[in-house]
């Protein structure tokens, strides 16, 4: 019966018919599972925000923006900030779990948690401060456990505990008590809305709770969990295990909707209107999905995406886009108003090096082989719902891939290959294939590691590949050019040019330096504008034909410079991608003036000399990346670039410890911030003052750039930079204005946020140490001006002295002088008496001489008178003795001596005479004598006398003097 039962079996088997069939079941029945399965080709990128790094507590219950853009966040420890770069942390006054916020139309940031409830405020430091309201409550009601919900409904602010409902108005709360429990509340067209458990829907009407008519679906215990408005202006109502509804206020209805068991599985917490009128879900297993308003699943983001888990309390949709969603641990950002997304086919770590779009297929190939998806229909191709599948007989390094002539050809480590549809078919084993280039006479040129390789249109042979002789570089970038030459650029070689002589004759010119190139290294090779280029590390260059060389390009220069471009890419629009070293930008020639608009978001994420941009219009541009590709929707990316405004967001003073001066917060979150009314006074003992700043372009941060100053200490704006922070030490007293500005990746700049204050002087430099230096001033001045009086007096008492004792000293000096003069006239005087004195001594001696000679010869002539004995001789010897003789002459001689000796010793004779007028003439010529310090024989020859007459007359004339014994008497006549 068995083998009966067996070879029935195989026989049904057998018939095609049957397999087709079983086939058929197969497919439909896992079609839904297929369907969930799948997700949008490309996928927002996901930022995670831990634990460790908002440093709060690990739920996240609700998520609300302000009009500056700030988000805040009902934590397990308190409400969170987040500003883009620095997060806050603000715990209520009883320290429990926030599980709700609503900002209001008067600024005021409501918070609910455990048996607490109340409000943030901005206090005069700028740092939010927290308000309790709970003393407002009816004591009886004030343990309610969590506030859940908290809604703003015109004047009011209402507050949803599990078992009451309260209404905040003036100050003044009003209780609803819950006939069983309130499960959810939430606000719909200027309605309030409200769930009670087992009883239904409710909405509130003029302070009365009454039951939507029609309504039986909510009556279970199942809850509530959000209503929102669509543009149909019914509303989407999703509940926590019972799938979502439509509701138009007074029926609700699923009929319509398409996945609800999707939706009942994945328990939905919360949901989020996006700005393209979808709807994002936050569920309890599965992450998040995006669906449209009739169920349809758009895209789905989970763990496989990014997220850091599948349970998502929260969600919320931000003025970019972008979805901020609470997790059960943990908060991510996923940018779904990006227009850069990415493509990771079956989630495998392959780098992205070709992709093609052909017959609404997208091909693309990397690093692990070659992926196929289909495409929808829709403008941007990132939201087409599909799987990659891989192409078989691809696997490996894929290179490049190319449409010629309606065939796919793709470029190979293993060879060229064919590819129809999922099969790639191997034309030509030849080991590394880079590229594919359509020729004249329906040929393909391809670009091999040893070469280039010629063959026909549609091919299947290798034997019909032809290489070009003499050529064996390396040729990763060709081109072929108007005329139908071949150009070719190694990176490290140089760029080639081959020209096709005759049938497989080629000739080989090669450019570098020589030929007009700035370097031998890194030039590649494009085609642009239909135009030959050469992208080098001083710029893009072109063919001056006539001169058969390289020259800059004055086009170029003008926009990009002279900066090194690694890649040149153009689009269907005529737009010029560019790549400079690992920065990515476009030359928008859409307007009349070509734009440069760099895109910072992908730098250094592209592949760094394996650069691929491949672009089918300005809403699809594929760009291969380190893992998979990126999707950029260029148009999009225009157009969400959203003005910025720039914040101060803290200001803190240091010395030894810190201290917040300003917390972030200049006004009511109703308006822009912006500092009003006194600022703050800093006491010069803060030796730092820091400043930190942002600008709200949540996913973007790394695209933005501040610029700086501090007016007062230098008024000349810092230098673009990504630093979020700004410190200045050692400020001297006065005011200050900080001010910051931002400029996005477009270099558009924000207005200027400006931050006063005034830094006090050191105490030494203060209004009560400057009127202290002032008294000090001007009693030093008086007591200056009175030591210098008194040194001046002093001085000029001292001058005068000093004056006296230079004029004493200089008649001293000229008593000297005369005295000098005198004693030098002296000396000439005794020097001049010394020469008379020796004239006259030698007068006194010529007489005494005269005298003895006369003695001589009287003496003789009476010795010759007495030989001689004739009378007449002796007569005349006798007159001649006579005349010798005569005194007369003498006492002329003697006349003259004493008139000589009075002028050379000062009328000394007169003045003796005068003295002692009883002295004899032979006395004064004695005394003068003396006076000339003759000797005594010398005094007696001249006196005619004898030596003992001398002595005689030296007794006679001392006793005529009245000289005592002990009396000198050449000293006496000497001191006359």
């Amino acid at each position: 019966m068995i083998d009966r039962t067996t070879s029935q079996l195989k026989l049904l088997l057998s018939q095609p018919n049957f397999c087709q069939l079983i086939k058929i079941l197969i497919s439909f029945l896992f079609f839904p599972l297929s369907v969930f399965a799948q997700n949008t080709i490309a996928l927002p990128h996901v930022t995670n925000y831990t634990k460790q790094s908002y440093k709060g507590g690990l739920q996240n219950w609700k998520l609300k923006q302000d009009r500056s853009g700030i988000i805040y966040i009902a934590n397990n420890e308190g409400m969170l900030t987040f500003d883009g770069n620095y997060w806050e942390l603000y715990p209520l006054t009883n320290k429990t779990i926030v599980r709700s916020l609503e900002i209001s139309s008067d600024g005021k940031i409501f918070a609910g948690g455990q048996d607490e409830a109340g409000y943030f405020l901005p206090n005069k430091r700028g740092r939010l401060e927290y308000h309790s309201i709970i003393d407002k409550i009816p004591p009886q009601y004030r343990s309610f456990g969590d506030i859940w919900d908290i809604i703003e409904l015109e004047e009011s602010i209402y507050f949803r505990a599990n078992n009451y409902i309260f209404k905040w108005n003036s100050g003044k709360i009003t209780v609803y008590p819950a006939r069983k429990e309130w499960l959810f509340m939430g606000k719909w067209e200027n309605k309030l809305y409200a769930q009670d458990q087992g009883l239904g829907l409710f909405v509130q009407n003029n302070g009365f709770w009454e039951k939507v008519r029609n309504e039986n679906t909510f009556n279970g215990i199942d809850p509530i969990t959000s209503i929102i408005g669509l543009e149909s202006g019914k509303a989407f109502i999703s509940t926590l295990k019972s799938g979502v509804y439509i509701f138009d206020g007074a029926i609700v209805s699923s009929e319509t909707l398409q996945n609800q068991e999707l939706f009942r599985n994945e328990r939905i917490y919360a949901t989020a209107l996006l700005p393209s009128n979808e709807i994002a879900l936050a569920t309890n297993n599965a992450g998040i999905i995006i669906i449209a308003s009739n169920g349809e699943v758009i895209q789905k983001i989970s763990t496989d995406q990014g997220l850091q888990n599948n349970n998502v309390l929260s969600i919320f949709s931000d003025k970019q886009g972008n979805l901020w969603l609470g997790l059960d641990n943990g908060i991510d950002l996923v940018a779904y108003g990006s227009a850069i997304k990415q493509i990771n086919p079956l989630q495998r770590n392959g780098s992205g090096y070709a992709a093609i779009v052909k017959n609404n297929q997208l091909y693309i190939g990397t690093s692990n082989g070659l992926y196929r998806t289909a495409l929808e229909q829709k403008k941007d191709l990132s939201f087409s719902i599909g799987a990659f599948t891989s192409v078989n007989n691809s696997k490996g390094q894929v290179w490049g891939l190319a449409e010629i002539s309606g065939k796919l050809l793709l470029g190979h480590h293993e060879g060229a290959f064919e590819v129809k549809e999922n099969d790639a078919t191997l034309i030509n084993h030849n080991t590394g294939f880079w590229n594919f280039s359509p020729a004249a006479d329906n040929k393909v040129i391809a670009g091999t590691y040893t070469g280039l390789d010629i063959f026909p249109v549609g091919t299947t042979s290798g034997e019909s590949f032809s290489p070009i002789p003499s050529f064996t570089e390396s040729s990763r970038y060709l081109v072929i050019d108007k005329e139908n030459n071949i150009w070719v650029s190694h990176p490290y070689h140089g760029v080639y040019k081959i020209s096709e002589l005759t049938e497989n004759k080629f000739n080989i010119q090669r450019f570098s330096t020589s030929e007009g190139l700035p370097s031998q290294l890194n030039n590649h090779i494009f085609k642009i504008k239909n135009e030959l280029v050469a992208a080098t590390i001083e710029g893009i260059y072109i063919l001056d034909r006539e001169q058969n060389r390289f020259v800059p390009s004055p086009w170029y220069q003008k926009i990009l410079g002279d900066q090194s471009i690694r890649y040149l890419k153009e689009s269907p629009t005529g737009n010029i991608w560019y790549m400079h070293e690992k920065s990515l930008g476009v030359i928008d020639l859409s307007g009349k003036q070509p734009v440069l608009v760099p895109i910072p978001a992908l730098n250094n994420k592209m592949l760094s000399g394996f650069e691929f941009i491949y672009a089918t219009d300005e809403s699809n541009i594929f760009l291969g990346g380190e893992s998979g590709f990126y999707h950029i929707n260029y148009q999009k990316y225009l157009e969400t670039i959203t003005p910025l405004v720039a914040q101060v967001r803290a200001v803190h003073i240091f010395n030894k410890g810190d201290s917040m001066i300003f917390g972030g917060y200049f006004a009511p979150l109703t308006e822009l911030q912006k500092q009003q009314g006194d600022f703050p006074v800093v006491s010069n003992d803060w030796k730092s003052i820091q400043f930190t700043y942002s600008a709200i372009s949540f996913g973007a941060e790394n695209d933005l750039e501040y610029a700086v100053r501090l007016k007062g200490f230098d008024n000349n704006w810092s230098d673009w930079s990504k630093r979020t922070d700004k410190e200045y030490t050692n400020l001297g007293g006065g005011t200050y204005i900080f001010e910051v500005k931002v400029r996005n990746s477009l270099n558009k700049e924000s207005a200027v946020a400006s931050y006063k204050f005034k830094m006090l002087p050191p105490w030494y430099l203060t209004n009560l140490a400057l009127f202290i230096y002032f008294i000090i001033f001007c009693l030093g001045n008086f007591l200056m001006y009175k030591w210098l009086k008194k040194k001046f007096r002093m001085q000029r008492q001292k001058y005068e002295e000093e004056q006296k004792r230079i004029n004493y000293i200089h008649g001293l000096e000229q008593n000297k002088t005369r005295n000098e003069l005198i004693t030098l006239k002296n000396e000439k005087l005794e020097a001049d008496i010394s020469f008379k004195n020796a004239e006259l001594a030698a007068a006194a001696m010529h007489l005494v001489k005269k005298g003895e000679l006369l003695t001589k010869i009287k003496d003789d002539l009476t010795h010759v008178s007495k030989e001689i004995r004739n009378p007449e001789a002796i007569s005349a010897i006798k007159k001649m003795v006579k005349k010798v003789g005569e005194d007369d002459k003498l006492d002329e001689e003697w006349e003259n001596f004493a008139k000589h000796f009075d002028s050379v010793h000062s009328d000394y004779l007169v003045n003796l005479k005068e003295k002692h007028p009883n002295l004899t003439g032979n006395e004064l010529k004695l005394c003068a004598n003396l006076r000339m310090n003759l000797s005594t024989k010398e005094i007696a020859q001249l006196m005619n006398i004898s030596v003992r007459g001398v002595e005689i007359s030296r007794y006679r004339l001392r006793k005529k003097l009245e000289l005592s014994s002990g009396d000198n008497l050449f000293d006496y006549l000497m001191k006359i």
